[in-house]
């Protein structure tokens, strides 16, 4: 049962939006204070990242846990069951699950890095997925630096 009316919940979800969402725009702030420049919602690439690292190859995915189906067998699955049109909304997140997994395959294939945040953890903390996107950025280093020394031998 919701327990918003139809008009509080119309609100509710009007105010969601797909780009320049709050857990982007933390990120997207932390990486720019680092010196790190990228596109934002990169339309060239399979399901345009929220940043896109193009130097580096990296697509950053930063996920809502609702929309994109965080612990979803054991805890969001059997709370849209509960919930009002349950079919319409495991359908969709079912499909947004699905779409992401084809968009992680074909960055992959296009040899590209794929890292994916869930907003929780950006928000808890945003030095951490910073690290973590460094620590990428430093592998893309040292394996080019290694194909580099193969090709020279």
């Amino acid at each position: 049962m919701d327990v918003l009316t139809k008009e509080q919940r119309h609100k509710a979800m009007s105010n969601i939006h797909s780009k320049d969402t709050s857990i982007e725009i933390k990120l997207r702030k932390a990486l720019w204070h680092k010196g790190y420049r990228y596109r934002k919602n990169y339309s060239k690439l399979p399901g345009k990242p929220d940043i896109a690292l193009t130097k580096y190859k990296i697509a950053i995915f930063c996920d809502s846990e609702f929309f994109h189906g965080k612990d979803w067998y054991t805890v969001l699955r059997p709370r849209i069951r509960r919930g009002n049109n349950a079919e319409f909304w495991e359908n969709k997140i079912l499909r947004n699950m699905e779409r992401d997994e084809e968009n992680n395959k074909a960055l992959l294939f296009m040899g590209w890095t794929v890292i994916r945040f869930w907003g929780d953890e950006i928000v808890k903390d945003t030095a951490r997925c910073v690290t973590v996107i460094e620590e990428c950025i430093f592998e893309q280093l040292v394996n080019d630096a290694c194909l580099t020394l193969d090709d020279s031998e």
